[in-house]
């Protein structure tokens, strides 16, 4: 394939892969140098993308095995693992690691727009890596021994209708916590990375008030600009990110319009901090009144 290229969109996070139709299956040598580039710059974009839930099915699935059906989210009808990320169910404009609230967090996730507002709702992604590289010796080596809690009673925005309220509602409806380390080896490149996002609710053996100082300060070198990618979106488009070192938001800035993305996950395994022990359940689907 003469066109085909993968082109940095920035120097520390993010590239956009060109010449390649996802529609018609990757030959091995095609996906081989997609997935070094994948691990490389943690983000890969693919524009113009005219392909099926099938397809997209299929492209993710080369990655890993796919996660089955989310455990509060709804889901495509017939299809179980393509989650329709709609703007009038729920606006992730935080920025978090999708389902680091559970023992496996997902290893990547792929979105393909379906529907766009005609302004904003920009995806921005950011270089847990570059984060972590960033910091100066003494907060690393803090950082280095910390564990954090992470659950999905953190930071669910609201919307202020109806239906999101009922969507934050099922999303919330059972505990989901999950310690993990603060500083995640990644598997399969060995790289340290800052693993926190907006479902990092407080440190282990730390108070969430006696954490979110840290917190803040950790998760501020994560999201610098120099360490971010911003895609404005076409219709068809495709991107894919490794969840084991970076985080995501969603912007929320389209007003009242309509923005659905279609999210495949690949599962993903235990993560695994700098002194080899990995993460553990805290509380696993637990109803209010239930467990402590």
């Amino acid at each position: 394939m003469s066109s085909f290229e993968i082109r940095k969109v920035g120097g520390r996070i993010g590239a956009e892969v060109l010449g390649v139709d996802l529609g018609t299956g990757l030959t091995d040598s095609v996906f081989d140098r997609i997935h070094e580039a994948f691990l490389e710059h943690k983000v890969l974009f693919f524009r113009d993308q005219d392909i099926t839930d099938e397809a997209q099915l299929e492209f993710a699935g080369r990655f890993g095995p796919l996660t089955q059906k989310h455990p509060m989210m709804r889901t495509v009808d017939g299809a179980p693992q393509v989650i329709p990320i709609d703007g009038e169910d729920q606006r992730a404009n935080h920025w978090h690691t999708d389902i680091s609230f559970t023992q496996a967090p997902s290893l990547g996730t792929t979105l393909r727009a379906m529907v766009l507002p005609p302004y904003g709702g920009d995806t921005m992604v950011a270089n847990g890596a570059a984060g972590y590289k960033d910091l100066p010796k003494e907060l690393r080596d803090i950082a280095d021994k910390l564990w954090a809690v992470h659950t999905n009673r953190a930071e669910q925005p609201k919307l202020g209708t109806e239906r999101g309220e009922e969507v934050r509602k099922a999303f919330m409806a059972k505990r989901f916590e999950a310690a993990h380390p603060v500083v995640r080896v990644h598997p399969e490149s060995g790289e340290p990375s800052l693993f926190l996002g907006g479902f990092a609710q407080r440190f282990v053996g730390m108070t969430q008030r006696e954490s979110q100082g840290l917190i803040d300060v950790l998760q501020g070198y994560v999201r610098r600009p120099e360490n971010t990618a911003r895609w404005t979106w076409r219709v068809g488009d495709v991107l894919i990110f490794d969840n084991r070192a970076t985080q995501h938001y969603a912007i929320n800035d389209y007003d009242d319009h309509k923005r659905v993305l279609h999210r495949v996950s690949i599962t993903g395994d235990v993560p695994v901090g700098l002194d080899g022990r990995t993460s553990y359940v805290i509380e696993n689907g637990v109803e209010d009144g239930e467990g402590e």
